[in-house]
């Protein structure tokens, strides 16, 4: 687990040796008390790879005026930067007039973007000749007047998802009802709505869910017209989607024990995922659709340390040709590929 180690009076020296960072307020105190025991000196090593430090000890006042604060403010950098950090999505990255589905990464977080019926595009946030406020850059538009859902999906779980959205209206005094389903290996985890707090003209606001378990899809729906509004349309535009990546542990890039990944790709018939562990660990392989919906289960268990093959199978009635989302997970992280069924 993660610990601390505090060596007092070694060679002459008083040393830290921060085997995680984590702690970090641990330390911060072991320093207050070395600063009482008035040491000479002291050594911050972390298994980080940072490289060694000898931080002098002035006389008290010096201290407490410069060296202290210095070393303050470097704990504070350090305890700052284990905490989960908000990813944003802007859109800018993918090239405009690009139809979906298309995938993003932002930050090691991958973000497979579709849409139902005419489905969605990256456009110019002022494609309609004008840009709803706090849109910029490139956007999420849609390729036609009637009603599609925006569905999104990661590469590995989330805590917290939004996305900012301004729906086709027409000066109305009310506004339209949005809705964000969140699934989390195809189990409905939450379910949120959101109307503009004000309304008008293409209003703007921000689709918000959470799940402390975990989140890996989200799909964004038209949930029901404004009750007041003459001149409205089923369609919305979207930019600017952020997210807190899942961190069980606190600590940032938690291990994973999966290597040498192979996906096949296209899948005709049966085709051999194979992969090698580096340590025992429960396994789970599941195929999903492109709107988040557990198609099949292909396997779940515990796979010893060494080379596996598991074989994905679209012989059955499960599966017709299209895009489904290959989801190969092990204790706290999850890998989503993009797999295309051709039979």
């Amino acid at each position: 687990m993660l610990n601390t180690l505090l060596v007092f009076m070694q060679n002459g020296e008083s040393r830290i040796v921060l085997h995680n960072i984590y702690h970090i307020y641990r330390v911060t105190y072991a320093l207050i008390l070395l600063y009482k025991l008035n040491q000479s000196s002291i050594l911050m090593k972390t298994t980080t790879g940072i490289k060694s430090t000898l931080f002098p000890m002035p006389d008290r006042n010096r201290f407490l005026k410069t060296g202290g604060a210095l070393i303050m403010a470097i704990m504070l950098s350090f305890t700052y930067s284990v905490r989960a950090q908000t990813v944003l999505f802007t859109f800018d990255n993918i090239p405009q007039y690009t139809p979906f589905p298309v995938s993003t990464t932002v930050s090691g977080i991958t973000a497979h973007l579709s849409g139902t019926g005419s489905s969605y595009s990256i456009q110019a946030a002022n494609v309609l000749g004008f840009t709803p406020a706090g849109f910029s850059g490139n956007v999420i538009d849609p390729s036609s007047i009637n009603l599609a859902d925006l569905l999104i999906s990661f590469d590995q779980k989330i805590t917290d998802f939004s996305l900012m959205y301004s729906v086709q209206e027409l000066a109305c005094d009310t506004s339209a009802t949005m809705q964000a389903k969140a699934y989390l290996k195809g189990n409905l985890v939450a379910t949120t709505y959101t109307i503009a707090s004000v309304p008008g003209t293409w209003p703007v606001d921000t689709l918000k869910c959470s799940n402390t378990l975990g989140i890996d899809s989200v799909v964004v729906h038209f949930y029901s017209h404004p009750s007041r509004c003459q001149d409205w349309g089923v369609v919305f535009m979207a930019d600017n989607m952020k997210v807190i990546p899942f961190n069980p542990s606190g600590i940032e890039n938690p291990a994973t024990y999966i290597d040498k990944l192979i996906v096949p790709n296209p899948v005709t018939k049966s085709s051999a995922i194979s992969f090698t562990l580096s340590k025992s660990e429960n396994i789970s392989i599941a195929a999903y659709d492109l709107t988040g919906r557990l198609v099949k289960n292909l396997f779940q268990g515990l796979l010893t340390t060494g080379e596996h093959q598991l074989y994905f199978d679209v012989t059955d009635d499960s599966f017709n040709n299209g895009i489904y989302f290959l989801n190969i997970t092990e204790m706290n992280f999850t890998r989503s590929y993009k797999v295309v069924v051709v039979k």
